[in-house]
Formats: structure tokens, C-alpha cells, sequence
């Protein structure tokens, strides 16, 4: 089976890869909290399947959700997996028994999560592997040369095709980039969270991916009347229009919007299509600067 290239939209590099620049994470197949299983397990192994069909080749998840089951889910759905389909995980947490995410970043600690990725997503190599250094949205100042050279130690090894950075500064950046390639970084970013516009513009003359998440605000969606005007006058879903505001804010900008519905993966698939005229990218820019409030 390969990838069906239906999607519209541009492609940008990732590591050795061209994809398509809309992705999908698959965060909310687990269950509620992304802890334990979902209530409609065919339903999730349903929506990988379609994003696939559509022509989707960038999967992003991490085996931390659940703990396992996103990954076990996507194993079921995806395999034998396409040819070009580009999985992306991420180390650096654990769950607890109470459905925490406290940090789980000793070298130690990265090895195993390398190798219970590959265990639950049935891999002899993982394509891209992110540090997850901060919290939910900001990152934690420091160095992350021990954490970052446990896992360059695992792709010399061949586990890992290529690295990646979660929830970082710039300053992190540039001190991974001394131990070894960085081809995406994956931080908090949308319309209303512009704290990275600078890092986003370095990235992209560096060719480095960026990948944004919680492209609407997070667990709690942004209400903005600017966003909602703009989607109302496209006859557009919020949604669309926040993640067609993405796609032009930065060519190398690659979205994971997730969803358990097959509906809403088409709807979100919509954005990757609309096209936004120069007074509705003002508009929406207008709601993340520094004097306009918005409600998270």
C-alpha cells in the first residue's frame, strides 16, 4: 500500500522526507485525559485509516498516551505501514497512576521510551524522535546536552532516523544543534500564542520544520469574535480557518491537528485548502498582539 497524495496543500522536508505539510496527532485516540483506552476503539482504528486514504503521511504520538494505547491503536490500524508514512514520537514523560505527566528525562529513562516506541508501534526504526523538555505549553530554561546526546547515542545506533526538540527555547535549540541534527521542533503556537513568531522565522531559514500544537487553544478552545467573523464570512469552521492561518504564517510550518471523528478529520483536512485574503490574515493577526486579550 502507499500513500494516496489527495491532500491539497504544499510539502516541506522533514529529515529525508518531502511531506505533506498537514499532519495528524493522534493525542485524543487514548481515552479521556489521554489516559487508558478509548470508548470506541474501531472508531480511532477508523480514523487513522482515513486520514491515511486522504493522503495524510505524518503521524504524530508518543507512548506516553494512554500509557501505550495510542501506540498499540495505531499498530492495529497502519500495519503493514505505508510506504512514506513518516511516524513521529516523542520522549521525555510518563504517565503515574493518577493520569500525571511528571518528567522522565534521565538518559535511562529515554532509552526505555526509545524502546517501548518501538515495541508498541511494532518498529525496527523510529523516524523521527522528540525531546519533550517543558510542561504543557512553556518551555524550562536549562541545558539539555545529556538528554539530547542519550538519544543521538540511539540513532548512531540506527534506532532513531532522525531527532527532534518539544517545548524548547532558541537558546535549546542552538545547543542540540551542537550535538547533533535537529530536523522539527514542536512547540505551543497559534493565532492568539505568538511567543515563538521569532524562533519560527529562524527555524525556516535553517529549513527546520515547525510544528505547532493546540492549534486552537488547547483542552480549552480559543473564543475570539475576530476568529469566529473571519470563519463566518469563508463559511468556514473556526477550525479551518485557524489552521489555513498557520500554513501561511510560515512555509515551514507542518500541522498535527488530531480528532477521534472521522468527520471532523475531513472537516480539518478542509483547512488545509482555504485560502485567506490579505485583510483576513490581518484580522486574525490582530488577535495575537500584545494588547489584544483573548480568553484560553
Amino acid at each position: 500500500m502507499t500513500v494516496s497524495t489527495t491532500l491539497p496543500g504544499a510539502v516541506h522536508r522533514l529529515g529525508d522526507r518531502e511531506l505533506h505539510r498537514f499532519g495528524y496527532g493522534a493525542m485524543q485516540l487514548a481515552g479521556p485525559g489521554v489516559f487508558g483506552p478509548p470508548q470506541d476503539r474501531p472508531g480511532a482504528v477508523a480514523v487513522l485509516r482515513a486520514a491515511v486514504e486522504h493522503g495524510i503521511d505524518h503521524i504524530d504520538t508518543a507512548d506516553f498516551y494512554g500509557p501505550h494505547v495510542t501506540n498499540e491503536i495505531i499498530r492495529e490500524a497502519l500495519t503493514p505501514y505505508p510506504r512514506g508514512l513518516c511516524l513521529v514520537t516523542k520522549v521525555g514523560a510518563r504517565r503515574d497512576a493518577q493520569g500525571g505527566w511528571p518528567h522522565a528525562r534521565t538518559p535511562a529513562e529515554l532509552r526505555q521510551q526509545v524502546h517501548d516506541n518501538l515495541r508498541t508501534l511494532g518498529l525496527e526504526t523510529i523516524d523521527v524522535v522528540n525531546l519533550r523538555v517543558g510542561g504543557y505549553s512553556d518551555p524550562e530554561p536549562g541545558s539539555i546536552a545529556e538528554q539530547f546526546a542519550a538519544l543521538a547515542e540511539l540513532r548512531d545506533q540506527g534506532l532513531i532516523r532522525h531527532l527532534g526538540l518539544s517545548t524548547v527555547n532558541a537558546e535549546q535549540v542552538a545547543e542540540a544543534q551542537t550535538i547533533a541534527p535537529v530536523v522539527c521542533v514542536q512547540n505551543f503556537y497559534n493565532i492568539a500564542n505568538r511567543a515563538d513568531d521569532a524562533l519560527i522565522d529562524a527555524l525556516a531559514a535553517q529549513g527546520i520544520a515547525y510544528v505547532p500544537y493546540f492549534p486552537l487553544g488547547g483542552f480549552s478552545p480559543l473564543q475570539s469574535a475576530e476568529l469566529t467573523a473571519v470563519a463566518s464570512r469563508l463559511g468556514a469552521t473556526p477550525m479551518a480557518v485557524a489552521l489555513a492561518w498557520l500554513l501561511q504564517r510560515s512555509p515551514n510550518i507542518l500541522l498535527i491537528p488530531g480528532t477521534s471523528s472521522v468527520a471532523h478529520l475531513e472537516e480539518n483536512i478542509a483547512g488545509a485548502g482555504l485560502t485567506l485574503g490579505t485583510e483576513d490574515v490581518a484580522e486574525l493577526d490582530a488577535i495575537g498582539a500584545p494588547d489584544n486579550t483573548v480568553h484560553l
